[in-house]
């Protein structure tokens, strides 16, 4: 579908992805036409001899610039005689069929004097200009195999963002059905609760708690898989199996380590152990958190919600209230409610979806875009198709 069939509604990401796949696919056409041209050219001749043109050109010309000082005037003569014995030697071996042969003789003619000037080299350089092309063509050929190469790395470039675009179509399309006016909140709110309720319990346990009950409550979890609570180090779960200093709660042991050696010694009962240990896990103390236990929204599946209560239930046994461990348990038997999937499906689609893309995919540009973007991707790997033998 092209833009200009695109509802005026169309996103403006979408309008500038399309715009640029035609940029791209100007570029390569561009580059693919010049390819040919080039190899046409060097078809009409022979790729062969072009080359070995080029070859004898680069030959005659490098033996110019090595000996117009010396060879020239009354200067060494011995390299006059070596020049042109060079020179002419590399005429002689030139195939009769050569392109551009007649060339070489004229400048081989020219260069056989008994004395030579700077002029007579310029001449001759001139008299090879027939021959130059040839170079001209390869370094041509060159360029336009680079240039089709880049321009097909830009298309497949672009490629990729038009599958980006498509998959998050795609994505957003599958809620075309979804009814955006369900009433989510009956899902919403239980799930706010239970996170508000414990984000505030788990906060509390952190702070009054002896560091050595909190270790062992994340020794505990660590069983638990779904919960991926992160695993104490070694040397931590060591302090709180065996330091005394370990019955203080974290906050408090975290400002002892903050202390001097000095001021520490009239708070701790081992300072050294104190502070090469929860100084250097200061980071991982802070970070602790509930968010391994809270529910996501939107949330999981029934399925995978059922699988996370069982063992989060285990876990908020730990440190949670009845009431808090009871609102899990009603979002668990709210899981096996038909209206669970819909609810929560309503809820992807609010929260996943800006207010703009559900104005388009409810009038059906979505829809058009994606269409279009499936067009467009098309075209740009056809194009490649097209070109692969131009790069090979």
């Amino acid at each position: 579908m092209p833009i200009a069939d695109l509802d005026n509604d169309a996103s403006d990401t979408v309008i500038g992805l399309l715009e640029t796949t035609e940029s791209v696919l100007a570029e390569l056409q561009d580059a693919a036409e010049q390819y040919e041209s080039i190899t046409t050219q060097i078809s009409d001749t022979g790729h062969d001899a072009v080359v070995e043109t080029a070859d004898a050109y680069r030959r005659a010309t490098g033996l110019l610039d090595r000996y117009i000082d010396s060879a020239t005037g009354t200067g060494d003569f011995q390299a006059y005689v070596e020049f042109q014995d060079k020179f002419l030697s590399c005429v002689e071996e030139l195939p009769d069929e050569l392109p551009a042969r007649g060339a070489f003789e004229t400048a081989a003619d020219r260069l056989d004097s008994r004395r030579l000037s700077k002029s007579d080299f310029a001449s001759a350089r001139e008299d090879l200009a027939p021959a130059k092309r040839y170079i001209e063509q390869l370094e041509s050929y060159n360029q336009t195999v680079e240039a089709v190469k880049t321009a097909r790395r830009n298309v497949t470039l672009h490629r990729r963002k038009l599958t980006d675009a498509i998959d998050a179509h795609d994505e957003a399309l599958s809620f075309a059905d979804v009814n955006l006016d369900a009433p989510v909140e009956q899902l919403l709110d239980p799930i706010e609760t239970y996170n508000d309720r414990l984000h505030s319990e788990f906060d509390e346990f952190i702070t009054t708690e002896s560091t050595a009950t909190v270790i062992d409550f994340l020794e505990y979890a660590d069983s638990f898989s779904l919960v991926p609570f992160q695993s104490p180090p070694p040397d931590l779960r060591r302090f709180a199996r065996e330091s005394p200093d370990s019955d203080e709660p974290i906050p408090t042991l975290l400002k002892f380590a903050s202390y001097s050696g000095s001021k520490l010694d009239h708070y701790a009962t081992d300072p050294a152990l104190l502070q090469t240990t929860v100084a250097v896990h200061q980071t991982f103390l802070e970070r602790l958190d509930a968010e391994p236990l809270m529910i996501e929204r939107p949330p999981p599946t029934a399925g995978t919600l059922r699988q996370f209560t069982g063992e989060a239930i285990s876990i908020l046994g730990r440190f949670a209230s009845e009431k808090t461990i009871a609102r899990l348990r009603a979002l668990r038997d709210q899981s096996y409610d038909d209206s669970y999937a819909q609810l929560r499906t309503a809820l992807r689609a609010q929260i996943e979806l800006s207010a703009d893309e559900r104005e388009r995919l409810q009038t059906g540009t979505m829809a058009d875009e994606r269409d279009a973007l499936v067009t467009a991707r098309t075209r740009l790997t056809e194009a490649l198709t097209q070109t692969q033998s131009q790069v090979e």
